[in-house]
């Protein structure tokens, strides 16, 4: 797991500690984990980013674009959840390291249930496959509730960044100080 900077190595799901050391790896690379001061103008402006995303998902499906189905329903969570660690003053450029910080901070502290997290990563399969293995049978079903479900996750993502208190940030801010 040292060397490997994906998410997803050799298909299976991080465990809670492969999420910690994959998490210390972040940190260490040059676009990853970063502590930032906290913005609730950048969470902001990713919200908007997140809610374009859905308005084009929409767009998509009834367009059965499904590429972009699969494209934009990534992007909604996506933007969605770097808003919430925009708020928290983290940033992290790697896609992979984005979704670790998911298990390792928010759900790890209970503030976010581990389906968003599985959600995300399941969503980021699905972009990576439409867009990097054209020739594989494509499952319309899986892409069907994965655009289906976006919409709660951003809500569900949004719902945090209001609640999250300025305790809570300091802890996760200074869980990931400990790494």
């Amino acid at each position: 797991m040292e060397n490997c900077s994906l998410m997803l190595c050799g298909g299976t799901t991080m465990k809670s500690n492969e999420s910690k050391n994959h998490v210390s790896w972040c940190l260490k690379q040059k676009r990853g984990v970063k502590l930032e001061e906290p913005n609730d103008n950048l969470c902001t402006v990713y919200n908007k980013k997140a809610k374009s995303a859905l308005n084009m998902l929409t767009s998509a499906t009834k367009q059965d674009e499904v590429d972009w189905i699969a494209t934009t329903a990534y992007y909604a969570r996506y933007f969605a959840f770097y808003g919430l660690l925009q708020k928290c003053g983290i940033k992290s450029e790697i896609h992979d390291c984005t979704i670790s910080l998911m298990r390792f901070l928010f759900v790890e502290k209970e503030l976010i249930k581990e389906q968003f997290y599985h959600e995300l990563q399941l969503a980021k399969e699905l972009r990576e496959d439409m867009q990097y293995y054209v020739t594989e049978e494509l499952d319309k079903e899986k892409l069907k509730k994965d655009a289906e479900t976006a919409r709660s996750f951003v809500l569900k993502m949004e719902e945090v960044a209001d609640t999250i208190t300025e305790e809570q940030i300091n802890q996760l801010r200074d869980k990931i100080r400990s790494r």
